[in-house]
């Protein structure tokens, strides 16, 4: 038979519980921003307030063949990938059609929905020559005058390369840099003459040939530098055909043209095509920020590293992304940076070009034996998409997002507002039943199931705020389906009460051996729901996710509950004379049929003694 336990103290467990609850409001009021109404408000999903959509549209990096199911099927992957890694909950990610992968959001639009498509193919390239963006078409603008960074990677083991992202508008300061000689420019004109090329890139190079002008194309490659049209105005009106090419068109110009026509600006490089310069084996041009780069071939590439993570310099305050090589790819960086420190020039710079542009540029100052470190101007979003770009790989395909578009959530509002109905009035059922079986217990009953949803309903609120955990209807009813399982551990608990009392003790006594008795049982039947649910939540994908964790959720803070009030309350009324009534306790029938030795016992003992 079950022994009793020791004399308690609930006024211990009910502190305990007061403090977690304490604890939780401040964490809910004063972790928030806003006013009470948004302090109050846990993160919904898509299914229950709509969101943001954004449909990617795939493009073949290897040439004009459609895409394949098992491209699509992987890009699906990664992006859904990164979606996660920058914690984003309850996204979807799917596969719409042959070439389209729709990306929604719950809530408010991100700016991030419209890079996560970005192939994310990384590339460190030593910087050949470099020259100012004249941003248009303005023929006395120079283009001669080149720019450098504005901080350059630090002399020490672990190595770390300044960066601005894409985004910034922030324009590096202009600095002298060294040309190629004559005899260098004629050989990198020579080569980008007679350059190999794919037979697609070969058939639109020689319709952009034709819309030129054998003469402008000829003239055009013969540069040997960056035109500048302030001294040589003639030829501002001789290369003006290059104003009108379109950006898919200066993607399949040759190198030396790209670099040396100043109507080939950023803005132009910046659109063309993702994947336009792709390869590893070719030297091409790129832009940072007013910008633009000669760049050689690339040595060291995005598979050469084994792990991308964000975070803080501590010396600067900024936001940084960190990079680990592969050993083979630590072997390659090194040589990299020891080529640029011993190229002998006063260029000593290795550009970071993720797909289309220059993200960072840095001086090497020394050979870097280490990790390196990409830093400058980023924002914690910025900084953690890309570590997030390059921890899951280079999408197989290119995508053009399309402009966001906003989605309600009717369809999801009414039906939350019918699981609420149904659920107010199955809790309301729960009630008057309980209180009609059990009376006493009852609110015992109620007590404990408000505090389950108020314990719940705090949890949601700093979940979203840690985690990004979201709401939806999936999860909404994992956590009604939590009540079921709470008003198991109640049927439990009382009817183990019963028996204790039927079998000849008194209330008092009942409870603690009650509360023996039913607490593996609780505790049996409550692992078995954790483990189902955090089975359901490893195998699953989507929506079920999203039920199997706010099962488990529920579950561990209805233990909660069980050991930290049900049992301690009980043990207090236990010692009240409202339990021993049969009509208020709700024990009934059970105490009126108690064993007559017992009832007869407890009078002699309550009896005064006799003179």
């Amino acid at each position: 038979m079950a022994q009793p336990q020791a004399p308690m103290r609930p006024s211990r467990q009910l502190a305990v519980l007061a403090a977690i609850f304490i604890v939780l409001a401040a964490i809910v009021w004063f972790g928030g921003k806003g006013g009470w109404r948004d302090r109050l408000e846990p993160k919904l999903g898509l299914d229950l307030i709509g969101g943001t959509t954004v449909t990617l549209q795939a493009q073949n990096l290897e040439g004009n063949k459609p895409p394949t199911q098992d491209q699509m099927e992987t890009a699906r992957r990664i992006i859904d990938q990164r979606v996660n890694g920058l914690g984003v909950a309850e996204a979807e990610v799917v596969v719409e059609g042959n070439n389209n992968i729709v990306v929604s959001l719950p809530g408010k639009s991100d700016d991030r929905l419209k890079q996560i498509g970005q192939t994310a193919e990384l590339r460190f390239r030593t910087v050949l020559n470099q020259t100012s963006d004249t941003g248009a078409t303005n023929p006395s603008a120079s283009p001669s005058t080149p720019a450098s960074p504005s901080a350059s990677a630090p002399a020490s083991p672990s190595g770390s390369a300044s960066a601005q992202p894409p985004a910034s508008s922030a324009a590096p300061s202009a600095s002298a840099t060294p040309t190629p000689s004559g005899s260098e420019a004629a050989a990198g004109a020579s080569a980008s003459a007679s350059e190999s090329v794919a037979p697609d890139v070969a058939t639109q190079r020689a319709a952009v040939q034709k819309k030129l002008g054998a003469s402008v194309w000829a003239a055009a490659l013969a540069e040997q530098s960056p035109v500048d049209f302030s001294q040589a105005p003639d030829k501002a009106d001789q290369y003006k055909g290059f104003k009108d090419l379109t950006p898919d068109e200066v993607a399949v110009l040759p190198t030396s043209m790209q670099y040396n026509i100043p109507y080939i600006n950023c803005d132009k490089l910046n659109h063309r095509p993702v994947g336009s310069i792709r390869s590893e084996k070719e030297q091409v041009v790129a832009c940072g920020p007013g910008v633009k780069y000669q760049l050689d071939v690339a040595k060291v590439l995005g598979t050469d590293v084994s792990k991308a993570s964000s975070g803080i310099n501590s010396q600067n305050g900024k936001w940084t992304v960190n990079l680990s090589f592969h050993s083979d790819g630590q072997n390659r960086w090194t040589d990299l940076t020891r080529e640029a420190y011993n190229n002998g020039t006063d260029s000593k710079q290795v550009a970071v070009v993720l797909d289309n542009d220059v993200v960072s540029a840095p001086t090497i100052q020394n050979v870097i034996p280490g990790d390196a470190e990409i830093s400058g101007t980023f924002t914690k979003s910025e900084a953690q998409l890309l570590a997030s770009q390059l921890n899951y790989g280079a999408l197989p395909l290119s995508f053009k997002s399309q402009d966001a578009q906003s989605i309600s959530a009717t369809l999801g509002s009414s039906h939350l507002e019918a699981g609420l109905l149904a659920a107010g009035i199955g809790l309301l059922l729960v009630v008057l039943y309980s209180f009609f079986y059990y009376r006493l217990l009852g609110g015992v009953i109620m007590i404990s199931l408000l505090l389950s949803g108020v314990l719940v309903f705090m949890a949601l609120i700093v979940l979203g705020r840690w985690i990004g955990f979201t709401l939806s209807l999936a999860g909404f009813a994992g956590f009604i389906v939590s009540l079921g399982v709470a008003a198991d551990s109640f049927v439990i608990y009382f009817e183990r009460l019963k028996d204790e009392i039927r079998d000849g003790r008194s209330p008092r006594s009942a409870v603690p051996r009650a509360w023996v008795r039913a607490r593996r049982t609780i505790i049996s039947a409550n692992t078995i729901t954790l483990m189902a649910a955090a089975i359901l939540y490893f195998v699953s994908i989507g929506s079920v996710k999203g039920f199997a964790f706010a099962l488990g959720v529920a579950t561990i803070l209805d233990l909660v509950v069980v050991f930290l009030f049900r049992h301690p309350i009980m043990t207090l009324f236990a010692r009240s004379k409202a339990f021993l009534s049969p009509r208020v306790s709700g024990l009934g029938r059970v105490l009126e049929h108690a064993p007559a030795t017992d009832a007869g016992s407890a009078t002699r003992r309550n009896r005064p003694k006799e003179a």
